[in-house]
Order: C-alpha cells, then structure tokens, then sequence
C-alpha cells in the first residue's frame, strides 16, 4: 500500500478476528501529516488493537495499512523507527536517573553522542524535568513518570507519535500540563500524533480531526466541529406569536422541552434533527419569525448519540 506524501497514516478495511471476537472491523482510515488525530471509543472498542496494527505488532486478519508509506505487515521494522510510541505502560527504568533512563534509550536509538546529549537536556527542559534530571525515577509522581515516558517516545524525533490514553489515571493538572507540553512539542517539530483516549474534554481541546470507534467499527470521522455540530439538540428562535405553536411542538416525538419568554423560543431536542420542519410548524400556527440559531452541541454530546445509534456508519 501506498500513502500519498501528505497522509501519514492509511488503513484499508483494516480488520482483527480472535477467535470469536471481531476487535477491528473493516476500518478505512487516513490521517493526514502534521495533525493531531484523536481516536475516540468505549473501554473494548478497539482502539489498543487497532495501534498496534498500525505498528505491524498485530497482524491483521483482513485489509492493510501504511505508516509514512511503510507497509504494516511487509515493513513493520522500518516502519517503528520512524514512530514514537506510547502504549499502557510507560516502559522506564525506575532504578535510573531521568538522564540516565533518556541516554539508554538515546544509545538503542544509536543517536550520535553530542546529538544525543542536546536532544536529553532539549526535553528535559521542555517537560519541566530538567531540575529533578538526576533523581531516581521510582521517587516522582505519575504525571512525572508519563512526562518523561513521553520525552522517551520523542527522543528520536519521530515523525508519527502513537499515544495510548496518554492522560489516564493522571489528576487534573498533572493531565492538563500533559497536555498542553506534547502540544507544544507537536507543533514545534510538526510531528503527526495518533492518540486514543476516551476523555472527550481533552480529544476537543487536543485534536484537529477524531475517529469514533464503536465494537471494532469506525462510525464517524472529522473534525470536532463538524461532529458537534451533528449533534446539535438546541435551537433559539426570535419573534413573535409562539403561543399557539407551544403545545403542538412539545407532542412532538424529537422534542424534549419548549420555553417561550421575551420574544424568544428556546427548543431542547431529544436527538439531532433538522430545524426546517420545526420552522415550518411554527409558521403554519400563526408564529412570526425573525432568526434561528442552531446550537453545536458538544463534543461528547456527538460521541454518546453516535454510540446510542443502532446502525451508525462512517
């Protein structure tokens, strides 16, 4: 398989059978260079499989994929030394020094001397560990841990990352400087980042595009936005001469609830519909209207209505 030069990740009806349990189900996937992808799903979804698939870990039952043009099945080698990876664990020696851990790995990577040793103090100063650099590992906390997990996945400056909910089991500003670090450290090296999480608050504040994964299936991709706005169950309209339209849209099945106050209607729907039939409702009994906003929605608004379809597609 061959990946255009501007898309660093291909899957093509990417698919994973155990036994009787189908993990990965016919995924078609492309992530486009320099982004952070967001791949978001349910604990079982898939997500685990599907990485280590991408990385030629797992072979695939049916389908293929590429990395940076690298077939998974036939490269898997050349393809995993052009990423950086991340998975559950975070893969330290905790009897070592940060320093000590980054020039063992730097030496594996066989990163020359002099360029191995300005990369360590590079990270180490932009993950905030360049005071503690000397410490045994095993004496930090978690989010200090996962920090220079991180800095280890980016030692040989990689130009895919694969991050395996990167934030769990961090608190909340342990998390949130996580976060905003390996941001940073993306966009400044133009690196493209692949990270499952099932933290929809940091998938928006993170991703530029996300992939929703349900029972193996990928059920939508796009940007957050254009997900959110799928999900839109909140509708405002300005004028005048609701009263008598009140009572007939809340006996409507999509409606949740109807408020009339100050020249306004504000409409709480129960699913994403289109707005056109309830405008129409609304003129047919004696409703003068001026405006209409359609609110977006959230993010996790957009992933719960896409897990509660039955037969959700891409």
């Amino acid at each position: 398989m061959t990946a255009p030069a501007d898309v660093a990740i291909r899957a093509s009806g990417l698919t994973r059978q155990f036994e009787t349990v189908t993990a990965v189900d016919g995924v078609n996937l492309e992530v486009p260079a320099g982004t952070v992808f967001g791949f978001l799903g349910p604990n079982g979804a898939g997500k685990t499989t599907t990485i280590r698939l991408l990385l030629g870990l797992l072979e695939p039952t049916a389908g293929e994929s590429s990395v940076l043009g690298h077939d998974a099945r036939r490269d898997g080698d050349a393809l995993r030394r052009e990423c950086g990876v991340l998975l559950e664990h975070a893969g330290l020696y905790e009897r070592l020094s940060a320093t000590e851990n980054l020039e063992y790995f730097g030496r594996l990577w066989h990163i020359p001397p002099k360029e191995r040793e300005e990369r360590i103090v590079e990270l180490l100063e932009q993950f905030g560990l360049a005071g503690r650099r000397t410490e045994i590992v095993n004496t930090w906390s978690r989010g200090m841990k996962q920090k220079l997990a991180l800095a280890r996945a980016l030692l040989h400056r990689p130009r895919v990352v694969f991050l395996d909910e990167p934030t769990a089991g961090l608190d909340p500003v342990a998390a949130a400087g996580l976060r905003s670090d390996l941001l940073d450290l993306a966009r400044r090296e133009t690196v493209t980042v692949f990270i499952t999480t099932h933290n929809l608050d940091e998938a928006e504040r993170m991703c530029d595009r996300v992939g929703v994964i349900r029972s193996g299936r990928l059920i939508a991709e796009g940007a957050p936005s254009s997900l959110r706005q799928g999900s839109a169950r909140t509708i405002t309209i300005e004028g005048a001469g609701f009263d008598r339209a009140v009572d007939v849209l809340r006996n409507l099945p999509d409606v949740a609830s109807v408020e009339a106050a100050n020249g306004q209607l504000h409409i709480e729907l129960t699913s994403a519909v289109p707005v056109a039939p309830l405008v129409r409702t609304l003129v047919e009994h004696g409703a003068d209207i001026e405006e209409v906003h359609k609110g977006a929605g959230s993010l996790e608004a957009a992933f719960l209505a896409l897990l509660e379809e039955p037969d959700a597609a891409p």
